[in-house]
């Protein structure tokens, strides 16, 4: 999988610099060149990346909550009841 998302990552920059050094004989190839290494990078890449690299992570550790700020303050969380 690593070397697939390797693989498809350089064929987008590939497709994406050639897109540039073409464009001013023919410039729409080039537009679909350069569309075309971009939806490699962003639709298929960075998702197969993402899959890979976030299997079996808790996603609530990496949000922004009530509890993981004071996690991160060193405060630990207080009960309902200490406030009344």
């Amino acid at each position: 999988m690593k070397y697939l998302i390797i693989l498809i990552v350089l064929a987008s920059f590939a497709s994406i610099i050639y897109g540039f050094n073409i464009q001013e004989e023919q410039l729409m190839l080039a537009n679909k060149y350069i569309g075309f290494g971009t939806v490699g990078l962003f639709l298929v890449a960075m998702p197969l990346f993402l899959i890979k690299y976030s299997k079996g992570k808790n996603m609530k550790d990496y949000m922004l909550n009530e509890e993981n700020i004071l996690k991160m303050q060193g405060k630990e969380k207080k009960k309902k009841d200490e406030k009344q």
